[in-house]
């Protein structure tokens, strides 16, 4: 959706081509824009306190342009970043927007809280080619008067709570080049209306409750560059028409219950360069003529129930392919595919593909950036291949059947995620969290294998936020430099032979939001200190040694008793209350 972003900031900075204001903004429209302005309760931004003055085209009030000749407001852009959680607007869009008779560019984007529903006065912008209201709190239907906006060209109401379904009246938009309604609660089918928008380059309806088949006459839209249907409820096989679409770059279907094989015409998508159809129910064979997409970069079948035999992949087969995902369907692949093996590939997932024996060898290893090989049968050591993937930044190789020593392993600098769960692998962590370990890593999954040794100490370079060490053979205590953890979001130490007190430095990790430290043999009290982390989201102290008062406050008094059964002589809320003498 980046490239969507970026066409979509390219044409805004287009219709804001600077001009100095000669003709002093009407009457109307500085009473439109200040009953807007007096619509919005809470304005962290602070753009809205630049609107003072009788002329509103001075270029003093942020976000509003005019027309100089007529001193007509032709554009209201206030736009704000979702990356700053404390810059918003709060309120709703007040009808006098209505009012601005010579809008040309609508975009109040990203403001976080201006709620409510978009007036009916909307229909009175005849002039709008453009309508941007994504990334608000607006609800209720989407207005069937937006469908009477002739020359609208691109409508975005992303990221809202809009519900209901998908008014018919937008098939008249005939203008439209960008719809996007993604991230809403919206139902029901596409309108069939839509087969008028053959105008159209960008169709994201992602992130909804849309249901019934993907209609046919979507093979119309022969400008479409991107489809975006994911994680919907579509169901049906991909139409036949859907091949006609030679300008189309990127095809997200993913997580929907779509059916059905792929027809041998997917060569036709000549321009396409990213497919996603994973968490489907796709099935048949995957068509060989996939293989003759010269531009495809990113191709995701996983999820599916796809089958044997994987096609043939010549030498000039998938000339472009960086990225391959072909996890959980019905394949058995026994080794991993040469043509896999041998192309320059930056991301290999071949999740639960039966990959049996020792660890595969890339021709390319320096390329790989993403490993996801889990859920298979590899056996071995893995130690030196992963130090040869020079660039690789996650490697997920769980559930396998691999043995070797934690001593031997020796991360690339830029892995930040390491999941090795679920193996036969022996030694202690002191190997792998150490003074020495790259502060890239952020997330350690070590859980089910026969580690044993003590828990290290952890210094204040680590940056690590996922520490995942559970069903183990660890013993010693927790260190009380598990403070030093500032980023950690998640601890699961439980089933092992841990012992000693929970330490009062475990309460300054203040982003923990997941703590389980169940099944060991802790003692003493659980620290008051972990009452100061207000992200905790869930905690089990189950089946250990620890006695007296459960910390009186949120969030540890409200989690269920059974994060506590099972201890020594725990008590307070959510237990039974404590006698006098254990308090």
């Amino acid at each position: 959706m980046q490239n969507l972003r970026w066409v979509l900031n390219l044409l805004l900075v287009s219709s804001l081509v600077h001009t100095s204001s000669q003709a002093i903004c009407t009457s109307q429209d500085r009473a439109a824009l200040l009953a807007f302005k007096s619509s919005i309760t809470k304005d962290t931004t602070g753009v809205l306190s630049s609107w003072v003055g009788k002329d509103c085209c001075n270029g003093e009030w942020e976000g509003v342009q005019c027309n100089p000749s007529t001193g007509k407001v032709t554009n209201l852009v206030l736009r704000n970043s979702l990356n700053e959680p404390t810059l918003y607007m709060k309120g709703t869009l007040s009808p006098a927007l209505g009012n601005l008779g010579s809008l040309q560019v609508l975009f109040i984007s990203g403001t976080k809280f201006i709620a409510g529903s978009i007036p009916n006065s909307f229909s009175k912008l005849i002039s709008l080619t453009q309508l941007v209201l994504d990334d608000n709190s607006l609800q209720g239907n989407v207005p069937s008067c937006l469908g009477h906006l002739p020359f609208l060209e691109i409508l975005s109401l992303a990221g809202n709570r809009f519900s209901g379904v998908v008014p018919a009246s937008l098939g008249s938009l005939r203008s439209l080049s960008v719809m996007m309604l993604a991230r809403n609660s919206l139902s029901g089918p596409i309108p069939v209306t839509f087969k008028n928008l053959v105008k159209l380059q960008t169709l994201d309806l992602s992130f909804n409750m849309l249901s019934g088949p993907i209609p046919d006459f979507i093979g119309q839209f022969r400008n479409l560059t991107t489809l975006d249907l994911s994680s919907n409820r579509f169901s049906g096989g991909l139409p036949v028409s859907v091949y006609n679409l030679g300008k189309l770059q990127d095809m997200s279907l993913e997580r929907n219950d779509l059916t059905g094989p792929l027809s041998d015409r997917i060569s036709n998508l000549k321009s396409l360069s990213s497919l996603d159809l994973s968490s489907n129910k796709f099935n048949g064979h995957i068509p060989a003529s996939i293989t003759r997409l010269q531009n495809l970069w990113s191709l995701n079948l996983s999820r599916n129930h796809f089958s044997d035999p994987l096609p043939v992949v010549g030498i000039r087969g998938f000339p472009s392919l960086l990225s391959v995902d072909l996890s959980y369907n019905n394949l058995n692949l026994g080794a991993v595919p040469s043509w896999i093996k041998d192309k320059r590939l930056t991301e290999i997932n071949l999740a639960g593909c039966k990959l049996r024996g020792a660890f595969p060898k890339l021709t390319r290893p320096h390329d790989v950036t993403s490993l996801d090989l889990s859920d298979n049968f590899l056996t071995g050591d893995v130690s030196a291949f992963l130090a040869n993937m020079t660039s690789l930044q996650r490697v997920k190789l769980s559930k396998n059947q691999l043995r070797f020593d934690l001593s031997k392993l020796k991360l690339p600098e830029g892995v930040s995620s390491l999941d090795l769960s679920s193996n036969l692998l022996t030694g202690s962590l002191s190997s792998l969290l150490n003074d020495k370990t790259s502060r890239f890593l952020e997330e350690i999954h070590l859980s089910n294998n026969q580690i044993s040794g003590r828990i290290p100490d952890f210094s204040e370079s680590l940056n690590l936020k996922v520490l995942n060490i559970g069903s183990n053979k660890i013993s010693g205590q927790i260190p009380s430099s598990i403070s030093n953890l500032v980023e950690l979001m998640r601890l699961d130490i439980s089933r092992n032979h841990v012992s000693g007190v929970i330490p009062q430095s475990l309460g300054q990790l203040m982003q923990l939001n997941w703590l389980d430290l169940s099944i060991n043999a802790l003692t003493g009290r659980i620290p008051d200190s972990l009452l100061h982390i207000k992200a905790m989201k869930h905690v089990s102290f189950r089946a250990n040694g620890l006695c007296g008062l459960i910390p009186q406050g949120r969030p540890l008094n409200i989690f269920p008793a059974s994060a506590y059964l099972h201890n020594l002589c725990l008590c307070g809320k959510p237990l039974p209350p404590c006698r006098k003498t254990m308090k």
